[in-house]
């Protein structure tokens, strides 16, 4: 199967772009790790000016999805700026509520779509946390065939990565749904948040790339640029390789959602462990052939280097979606 982006998907990644790229995004996320979410909140609105939270919601409720490529394209862009907020569990929540529709729908549905409201999720199965529920308007679980709104995001221990906090919310809650159509919605919401994650991955994975090939044409070593040293070449043209095996198996897996195909969850976390473990190893080769300084605070770089693993980790261990992929 041969796919190619058509104009308008590549003039929405282009948008997404200059608007990530002019609104200082690495400052709103400096803002939000310190626990000052205004910064990122605002750019949370523009992004959903420009409709990013309503591809993966019906129409019926003011969205214009379900799009799974489009939901690819914004991610792989929002991934590539470490855009802070919870990306992923904002796209699931949206297939979510419009599986199970009702009132918690009405209510919701709309104010994702116009980024008035920021959600969170925990569905049964991907652990217990939810991301940046300190943050997030509404925190929404499901256990079982019962979707509740949390009635609090609960403690918000320390994160390795301060841009990406996780809580546990509060049991109980009021229950927004009950039966059989919850577990079919969750279960589609999981493969969404797992989908969109991945596509995060691979842009944080290729933000990573290319800050790297920038530094060692600087970086000198013996009156030379250490990237012509073949070693360096080698390293880099294989985390290429990594990034760009991932890519068709993204959107493949964006195509076999879009057509509701039976082994469209197998496709999604083929595409989750690659473009995770594509990205993982870009930030590994990212901080050794920036000799460490990565790490530093001062650097912008720190925020793609710690958001890469959490992203192989989140939705679905590499481990967990092989697992996936063999059983079909």
């Amino acid at each position: 199967m041969r796919f190619l982006l058509d104009d308008e998907q590549r003039e929405f990644a282009r948008s997404l772009d200059a608007l990530l790229t002019a609104a200082d995004t690495p400052a709103a996320v400096r803002a939000w790790a310190a626990g000052d979410h205004g910064p990122g909140l605002a750019l949370w609105r523009r992004l959903a000016e420009a409709g990013v939270f309503g591809l993966a919601v019906p129409e019926a409720y003011g969205g214009a999805g379900p799009l799974p490529v489009e939901t690819a394209v914004a991610c792989v862009e929002l991934g590539r700026h470490a855009v802070a907020g919870p990306v992923a569990e904002s796209v699931a929540a949206g297939v979510l509520l419009g599986g199970v529709g009702g009132p918690a729908a009405k209510e919701w549905l709309p104010r994702i779509v116009s980024g008035t409201a920021v959600v969170s999720l925990v569905l049964e199965g991907y652990g217990p946390y939810a991301l940046d529920g300190d943050a997030a308007d509404a925190v929404f679980t499901v256990t079982g065939d019962e979707l509740r709104l949390a009635p609090g995001p609960g403690a918000t221990p320390p994160s390795m990565d301060p841009a990406r906090r996780r809580s546990r919310p509060v049991a109980g809650g009021e229950v927004l749904a009950a039966g059989a159509g919850v577990g079919e919605a969750a279960r589609a919401a999981g493969d969404w948040a797992a989908f969109a994650t991945a596509a995060q991955a691979l842009g944080c994975g290729e933000a990573l790339l290319r800050s790297t090939v920038a530094y060692v044409k600087q970086r000198t070593q013996f009156g030379v640029p250490v990237g012509s040293f073949q070693a360096v070449k080698h390293r880099l043209a294989d985390t290429l390789l990594g990034l760009e095996f991932a890519r068709p198996l993204l959107y493949g897996a964006a195509v076999e959602l879009a057509e509701g195909a039976p082994g469209a969850g197998a496709a999604v976390a083929a595409a989750k462990v690659a473009a995770g473990e594509a990205g993982y190893a870009a930030a590994r080769t990212a901080l050794q052939l920036h000799g460490a300084v990565g790490y530093t605070e001062e650097l912008d770089l720190a925020w793609w280097l710690r958001r890469a693993r959490p992203l192989r980790d989140a939705w679905g261990t590499p481990s967990e979606c092989r697992a996936r992929v063999l059983a079909g």
